[in-house]
């Protein structure tokens, strides 16, 4: 059956926990997986905002938030969907419940135990999906998963959490393994090219035209961004590339006086033409073995 076993709140910065739920549970192999979940809470800082944690029968996930992190222990067939969603509810709730200073000010373990009043009714629900279903909206943490997974913790990950190694500086540079998109397409290579040759003639003119360089510039690297938007994933990547055409128009407007019309319609047509791609470029399906 896979249900939610065990939840607690923690403190970022020293691992102090803040909170718990109650735990009933004597199974040898979810007490083995709890002294893993407490060796992680000290160590939070040194991992992405969102991870999860394999270990046999046993998941572990977490996120953190404002200074404090949220992990839960599940059974390894619970939906990462679900898992995350019940992380979620539980940040927000201690957000709004907790004073900032009061949390960092915080000395004694467990001076937050009044909240897991709030951790046990949220597991009761979180494992009768019937009553659940209605009650939260599943499709959006869906989509956020699908564009940012939580990062899998590795046996290397777990040995230096155990403690058996020494401290390294953070190897993470972002929340999850880089995204991958789909393969480029000829018109997304046409467009790519013609954003850099328009990057080009925008340098170009710029060294010939001294008085307006940094129009121009602003000019060249707005599209040379669109060509990086093109190439690689990005959280709100068609919002930016919306972004970059719109600068794109502006700095055209700027450059009115120095150029005709054929030529600003042809840098904003350039500019649509790799917007365009870069939303018809979307990521690939989702990433293996998240089971969202």
């Amino acid at each position: 059956m896979s249900m939610v076993l065990f939840a607690s709140v923690v403190r970022v910065g020293d691992g102090l926990p803040l909170s718990a739920s109650t735990d009933y549970e004597q199974d040898k192999e979810l007490q083995e997986t709890k002294k893993h979940l407490k060796g992680l809470s000290k160590k939070l800082s040194q991992f992405p905002d969102r991870c999860t944690l394999k270990t046999g029968p046993y998941n572990v996930n977490f996120t953190s938030a404002l200074g404090v992190g949220y992990l839960m222990v599940c059974t390894a067939n619970y939906p990462n969907v679900l898992a995350f969603c019940f992380l979620d509810e539980l940040q927000k709730e201690f957000i709004v419940t907790y004073d900032p200073k009061r949390i960092s000010n915080a000395v004694r373990p467990y001076s937050f135990i009044e909240f897991d009043t709030f951790i046990q009714k949220t597991k009761q629900r979180y494992n009768s999906p019937r009553s659940l279903s209605t009650k939260i909206n599943l499709a959006d943490m869906q989509t956020e998963i699908k564009l940012r997974p939580p990062y899998q913790l590795s046996p290397e990950d777990l040995r230096a959490i155990n403690g058996f190694s020494v401290h390294t500086p953070s190897k993470y540079k972002g929340i999850a393994p880089t995204q991958m998109l789909e393969p480029v397409t000829l018109p997304g290579i046409v467009s790519c090219v013609l954003s850099v040759l328009c990057g080009g003639l925008n340098l170009l003119r710029g060294v010939h035209a001294i008085e307006s360089i940094l129009q121009h510039l602003n000019s060249s690297l707005f599209s040379y961004f669109q060509c990086y938007l093109f190439a690689y994933f990005s959280v709100w990547r068609n919002s930016k590339s919306f972004l970059a055409f719109a600068l794109i128009c502006l700095s055209n407007m700027y450059l009115y006086e120095l150029r005709n019309m054929w030529q600003i319609l042809f840098h904003v047509a350039v500019g649509a033409f790799m917007t365009l791609q870069i939303k018809l470029r979307q990521p690939l399906g989702k990433a293996p073995d998240y089971n969202v």
